[in-house]
C-alpha cells in the first residue's frame, strides 16, 4: 500500500482507537497450539500508527515478523492446557482520505514485461479468485473505451450493484464465482469478485483487509460496533484502493491491516492445535473516534 496515496490541504483526518476481539473455544482441552494474528494496522501515507497492543487469554508471548505480502504478523504458542484461546487487539491510528492517483498507466503500459513481472502476483488466479470465462467476459465489456484506472471503477461499481450484501449466503471458503452465482455475500466476496473481474483484463489487483468505522458524523469520543472490512487496490501506475461493498473510495473512516492476493493471505487469526473440535467465539470490533 506504500505509495498509495498522499495527503491533501483539505481531507479529513480522523484519529481511531480499534479494539479486535476474536478467537476460539474448544470441544476439549487442548494442549498445544501455534497460531498467527494479522491484526495490526500498517503505516504509510494516509495512515500513522500511533500504539499496538495484542494481548491473549491465556498469556503468552509473541514473536513478531513482517510477511512476504508486508503484513506485520504477532506468531505465538501455548503449551498450557485450555478449553478458550481469546485474542484481543487494540490501536490507534491517524487516518485520511486517499487522494487521487497521481500515476495512470496506459493498457500498453500494463502489458509491459517490466509490469507483468512485477505484479505477477496480483494477476494470478487461485480458488478465491478463479478464471472464468462470464465474468472475463463482462470485465472486457466493461473496460471498452476505458482508461484502466476508469476500468477499476467501472468494474467495482459493477460489482456493488450486482451483489446483495447478505450475510450467511456465502463461507469463508467461498469464492468469487460463488458469491456471482449466488447474487449476494459479503464484503469478502465484493472484494474477489472485483478482484477476478480486473485481473481478467490484466489490471493488477489485491485484496485489503482492515475496519470500517460506520459513522460517517461520529463524535469525537463516541464508540461505535465497527466491522472487520475488505476492499481492493488496483495498480494502474501507482497503488490505490477503492471500496466495491459501499461503492466509496477509501477514507478516513477506512483502517487498513494486511493487503495479498486473496483472503487465505490475510486471515486475521489462523494456525493448528491438538484438541477437540473448535468453534469461533463472536468476533467485535469497537472504534472510538479519538479526534
Amino acid at each position: 500500500m506504500t505509495g498509495a496515496v498522499g495527503r491533501g490541504k483539505n481531507q479529513t483526518q480522523w484519529r481511531l482507537r480499534v479494539v479486535h476481539t476474536t478467537g476460539y473455544r474448544y470441544a476439549t482441552a487442548v494442549t498445544q497450539s501455534y497460531n498467527e494474528a494479522r491484526l495490526t494496522p500498517r503505516h504509510d501515507d494516509r495512515q500513522n500508527l500511533m500504539v499496538a497492543r495484542l494481548e491473549t487469554v491465556p498469556a503468552t508471548r509473541a514473536y513478531k515478523y513482517t510477511d512476504y505480502w508486508g503484513t506485520e504478523v504477532n506468531s505465538f504458542d501455548l503449551h498450557t492446557p485450555h478449553t478458550e484461546l481469546k485474542v484481543v487487539a487494540a490501536s490507534v491510528v491517524e487516518t485520511t482520505d486517499q487522494a487521487t492517483p497521481s500515476v495512470a498507466a496506459t493498457w500498453s503500459q500494463l502489458k509491459s514485461p517490466d509490469v507483468l513481472d512485477a505484479y505477477a502476483d496480483y494477476l494470478e488466479w487461485s480458488a478465491y479468485v478463479p478464471k472464468h470465462g462470464e465474468l472475463a467476459a463482462v470485465a472486457r465489456s466493461l473496460r471498452k473505451g476505458c482508461t484502466p484506472q476508469e476500468t477499476v471503477l467501472a468494474v467495482s461499481k459493477w460489482v456493488h450493484g450486482k451483489l446483495k450484501y447478505q450475510r450467511g449466503t456465502t463461507g469463508v471458503h467461498s469464492s468469487a464465482v460463488d458469491a456471482w452465482q449466488a447474487g449476494e455475500g459479503v464484503c469478502q466476496d465484493y472484494a474477489h469478485l472485483t478482484l477476478a473481474m480486473l485481473r481478467a483484463v490484466g489490471v493488477p489487483a489485491r485484496y485489503v483487509s482492515g475496519y470500517l468505522h460506520t459513522k460517517p458524523d461520529a463524535s469525537v469520543g463516541e464508540t461505535v460496533v465497527g466491522e472487520s472490512h475488505a476492499w481492493v487496490e488496483a495498480w494502474t501506475g501507482e497503488w490505490w484502493g477503492f471500496d466495491p461493498t459501499n461503492d466509496i473510495p477509501i477514507g478516513h473512516r477506512h483502517v487498513w491491516v494486511a493487503t495479498g492476493r486473496d483472503y487465505g493471505d490475510v486471515s486475521p487469526l489462523k494456525g493448528i492445535y491438538s484438541g477437540g473440535a473448535a468453534t469461533a467465539i463472536e468476533v467485535t470490533v469497537d472504534m472510538t473516534r479519538l479526534a
